[in-house]
């Protein structure tokens, strides 16, 4: 079937986009707070294990993230004065409660992100899925004490259903089509689209194209500088996708910190969440009109 989520906009024929205080482009960090089934294959460094029950290899490199690798990360953030998304597993709640009570601390927002990232609802019916995110988004709000209003799926996975399911749950947007650069509406009412990226991010970048830290420097300036370039008329979105257990190895971090420097000293950038951009979005555009 041909996709009936969304229709075809070239970006060239919509109304412009203004954000607050004139700002060209509105910049989020999507910082991936995950956890891992112990016994089920997922994101790895070396495929030669990587169907092995367990997976020591695999599994450790990933377990690095919440042991040390977003506490340097919280560093790097505080020290830039930013405020993440957060797209949570719900059951790092319970697992990792530590970082639950930093990410309160600093008003971070949440996103949902499933349960774990070794379950996708793909091939669930309406029913089980309907249980399923009722029992993420719960749980991540009696958690942090706020009720998600985004959702990105494991792997950004998703069913037919998905978005008419979250918007049954008071969720106005998701992050999983990443084609554009701009928020859109979904032929759901009330639910958006905002831009996530799975090039910017990573996952592509470190472990699927096994890139340097001084390259993911210059990837973040040049995606910055097009959007900026691009932006002139009407305003565009950037999304920054990190892991902590990737980007967050000693040896990788402080190209990090050089990234967040730029954004942060970078005029015409709106430095935001992806929450604010979806609110912002929705009530300068409007409801679809009939």
């Amino acid at each position: 079937m041909d996709n009936q989520l969304f229709d075809y906009s070239p970006i060239v024929d919509r109304e412009p986009i203004h954000w607050p205080g004139g700002a060209r482009v509105a910049c989020y960090i999507g910082l991936n707070v995950e956890h891992y089934q112990v016994d089920r294959p997922s994101t790895s460094i070396f495929a030669g294990t990587a169907g092995l029950c367990p997976d020591p290899l695999n599994y450790g490199w990933r377990d690095y993230g919440p042991r040390v690798g977003i506490w340097r990360l919280i560093e790097s953030l505080d020290r830039h004065r930013m405020r993440p998304s957060v797209m949570l597993n719900s059951a790092v709640c319970d697992r990792y409660p530590q970082i639950i009570e930093a990410g309160r601390a600093r008003d971070w927002a949440w996103i949902a992100h499933g349960r774990d990232n070794s379950t996708f609802q793909t091939g669930m019916s309406a029913e089980e899925e309907r249980a399923y995110l009722a029992d993420v988004v719960e749980t991540i709000e009696r958690a942090t004490g706020r009720r998600p209003r985004g959702w990105l799926g494991p792997a950004l996975t998703e069913t037919f259903a998905t978005p008419e399911l979250l918007a049954e749950l008071g969720l106005s947007y998701v992050l999983d089509w990443s084609n554009d650069d701009q928020p859109y509406r979904l032929n759901v009412p009330g639910m958006l689209s905002v831009p996530y990226s799975i090039e910017v991010n990573d996952v592509s970048l470190f472990v699927g194209r096994h890139l340097s830290g001084p390259d993911f420097v210059t990837i973040v300036k040049d995606q910055l500088a097009q959007l900026y370039a691009d932006s002139a008329d009407s305003g565009r979105v950037m999304a920054l996708v990190l892991h902590p257990f990737i980007i967050n190895q000693p040896f990788r971090h402080k190209y990090l910190d050089q990234a967040l420097a730029h954004l942060a000293h970078h005029p015409g950038v709106w430095l935001t969440t992806s929450d604010e951009i979806a609110e912002h979005y929705a009530r300068e555009t409007g409801p679809r009109k009939a």
